[in-house]
């Protein structure tokens, strides 16, 4: 996605118990559990994703991919920018960890995404308007914050 960032959507954040190292091996943990699976493969090949499949390095690095996802910037510890495209959106999903006190973290997920024509509008409302993208944001943040506090 050269030159600009698509529009501003939304923000959902969370405060771990937990060091931003931490933080950021569970938050590439649960991308790559969650965004791996079939069911995530099948969705990306249906409308139409760049990326359909898991590749590149491991752990997360720039160019690695999932279904739906390239990762465009990897800090660790910092940030983590996932870019993505399928016939109905062009989007950018932005990780950020800051520090919050002694032992935590604030995990920040802010999403940005151009719909371009009827179908690219018709899916801004399925996805935004009936919730769905904000149930799975929350779910996927309270998931990161698990697998983060997990001790060892």
């Amino acid at each position: 996605m050269p030159g600009t960032a698509p529009p501003h959507l939304d923000e959902h954040a969370t405060v771990i118990a937990a060091e931003a190292d931490d933080v950021w091996r569970g938050l590439c943990a649960e991308l790559e559990r969650s965004f791996s699976r079939v069911p995530a493969a099948v969705y990306a090949r249906l409308v139409g994703a760049d990326d359909t499949r898991p590749a590149g390095p491991r752990p997360l690095a720039e160019g690695s991919a999932f279904p739906g996802f390239r990762v465009l910037v990897a800090s660790p510890g910092e940030q983590l920018t996932l870019q993505g495209r399928h016939r109905f959106s062009s989007y950018l999903l932005i990780f950020r960890l800051e520090p919050d006190g002694p032992g935590r973290t604030r995990l920040r997920a802010e999403s940005r995404a151009a719909f371009p024509g009827r179908a690219g509008r018709a899916y801004r409302r399925v996805v935004f308007g009936s919730g769905g993208h904000a149930v799975g944001m929350r779910r996927l943040l309270a998931a990161v914050r698990r697998a983060s506090e997990r001790p060892g």
